[in-house]
């Protein structure tokens, strides 16, 4: 008997109008004016946003979302160059521990009523010495906490000398720390409207960024507006172009697929598994299905895929395996084709990591300068028998510990480690329950990812700084070398780029060599647009940036 689907799409369209009402409503409530020609710009968001606060941007949703509605002292562009924002100016002291931030006289916060007359008052230095103290707050627990922690003494480091002059004093110099201040935890927010919201405040910020917010019901839609105020301008004209950025949440990945294709949103994120072959051969082209039919863009994206080996002999689960012996390490690296990985199980999304942990993107990268490992499955049986397991007769089987969202990946990697003669079992945690045992050292032989938070080595290189070994930072291989740490603490005093990436280049030398890592791939970022889309502007950050996009 046929079931009639009536209900269904009485309750999609229901859903529909309720996620349309809030726009309806604000533009009407603005003017008696026809707007039909509104520009909204509508994406997804498959995962729960938690926060809009600044100091809570911990992640890729968050801080997309936050990247809209807040400025900070500088910003990135496109080709991860440090330029201004806020400070149109800065000086940096000779010793490398003071610096001096001229800030722009014509940045305002959002309308609110908290403000005088519900108007957004001007942003001055005191407003960022507020800021950047959140973040080193212990009542406030932002998960930003680490950007000064160890580069600044307490609040007095923040000074404002004037209203429109910032100085920050760091403990030590860290030239990369322009670069940190890129990220959107250290955007500016308004202390009065902080203090009134408390927590609440990460849903009702109010910022100085290209869109205000207006509503978000969480999990279902959020809606940001154009910022008529905005500061910045492109050929003469002030941004943002959009009008409006809705956001809905669905966290079926193949539904909200759906709803692009049906061109109900304008932006789509990442190829997902379960239709990559649907829009992408194996070479990484359109397929013909889809060919014409929206916008792909493919970029560099600052985030290397890894296995991580415990090398730590004063762990007893270390000296009973056989990966402590560097010429097993050195053998896996060589025994795994990421060229065919990538091919056949991404559709060539990403470039096979043959040239250290460093991602390429990173300013400074030279795979000429960084030797790292081929696909050499000769080479890796040579060194597997010189390591006293010929064929891998004699080694004992090792576990390979991997989130459920990368078992194709790590199943492929054990079929190529077994037919160099080494036994794998595969281990498959929940991604929390994973990162909790490699933050306590738990397990041997992992899989990682690790991407950057700001655009410079330096990220990368203290993942195996000994000073961050677990349980006080992020080296979850227990790498341990008195040259590494020599050389990681005098780039800290090197202010000339290319010397500092010599060093960075020698270091990751060091650490290919000593293999406690294999580094498997280096990704890269795909999103899809609408043909009628245009302005959107890829960086090796992934970062969402919509000031500068227009819906035609």
């Amino acid at each position: 008997m046929c079931k009639s689907n009536i209900p269904e799409l009485m309750h999609r369209t229901i859903k529909y109008i309720f996620w349309s009402l809030p726009l309806i409503l604000l533009f009407s409530c603005q003017d008696r004016t026809d707007h039909s020609d509104k520009k909204v710009f509508n994406l997804n968001i498959d995962q729960g946003l938690t926060s809009l606060d600044p100091a809570f941007a911990r992640n890729q949703n968050a801080i997309w979302m936050i990247n809209q509605i807040f400025n900070g002292l500088v910003q990135i562009d496109s080709n991860l160059n440090t330029v201004p924002a806020i400070a149109k100016t800065w000086q940096v002291s000779d010793d490398g521990l003071q610096y001096t931030f001229n800030l722009r006289q014509d940045v305002y916060f959002h309308d609110d009523p908290l403000f005088q007359s519900g108007k957004g008052r001007k942003v001055v230095a005191a407003d960022f010495a507020y800021s950047f103290n959140r973040l080193i707050d212990a009542k406030v627990g932002s998960s930003g906490g680490w950007i000064f922690s160890d580069k600044v003494k307490d609040s007095s480091s923040f000074v404002a000398l004037n209203d429109s002059t910032f100085q920050i004093n760091l403990l030590k110099p860290f030239p990369a720390f322009l670069n940190l201040l890129t990220a959107q935890y250290c955007s500016v927010v308004p202390r009065e409207v902080v203090e009134h919201y408390g927590k609440d405040f990460r849903s009702h910020p109010i910022g100085t960024g290209p869109f205000k917010f207006k509503y978000w019901k969480e999990d279902e839609i959020m809606v940001l507006l154009k910022n008529e105020h905005y500061w910045e301008s492109d050929d003469q004209q002030r941004l943002p172009y959009l009008d409006a950025v809705k956001v809905t949440f669905i966290n079926d990945k193949q539904s909200a697929f759906m709803n692009f294709i049906k061109k109900e949103l304008d932006f789509f994120d990442k190829v997902d598994g379960s239709y990559r072959d649907d829009i992408l051969t194996k070479s990484g082209k359109m397929t013909s299905k889809y060919r014409d039919a929206f916008q792909l863009k493919k970029g560099e994206y600052l985030c290397t895929e890894y296995l991580g080996i415990l090398v730590d002999t004063s762990k007893t689960i270390v000296k009973n395996s056989p990966l402590k012996n560097k010429l097993v390490r050195q053998a896996i690296n060589y025994a795994i084709d990421k060229k065919k990985l990538i091919k056949y199980l991404r559709n060539s999304i990403g470039t096979p990591a043959t040239a250290g942990f460093v991602p390429a993107g990173m300013p400074g990268f030279d795979s000429l300068k960084v030797k790292g490992y081929s696909y050499q499955p000769e080479k890796a049986a040579a060194l597997l028998a010189e390591a006293g397991f010929p064929g891998g007769k004699g080694m004992p089987q090792v576990t390979l510990s991997a989130s459920t969202t990368s078992k194709d990946m790590i199943e492929f990697i054990q079929g190529e480690l077994q037919a160099i003669g080494i036994k794998v079992k595969v281990e498959v945690n929940p991604s929390a329950s994973l990162r909790d045992l490699m933050s306590k050292n738990e397990v041997t032989f992992f899989r990682g990812s690790w991407i950057a938070d700001y655009p410079d080595a330096e990220n990368y290189l203290s993942v195996f700084y000994s000073k961050n070994r677990v349980p006080f930072g992020p080296n979850y291989t227990g790498y341990y070398n008195d040259e590494f740490d020599r050389l990681f603490e005098q780039s800290y005093y090197e202010n000339d780029s290319d010397k500092r990436y010599a060093l960075y280049q020698k270091m990751d030398n060091m650490i290919l060599e000593y293999a406690s890592i294999v580094p498997v791939y280096y990704d890269q970022s795909v999103v899809m647009l609408q043909n009628n889309i245009s302005g959107y502007l890829m960086n090796p950050l992934n970062l969402m940036v919509l000031k500068r996009v227009q819906k035609h």
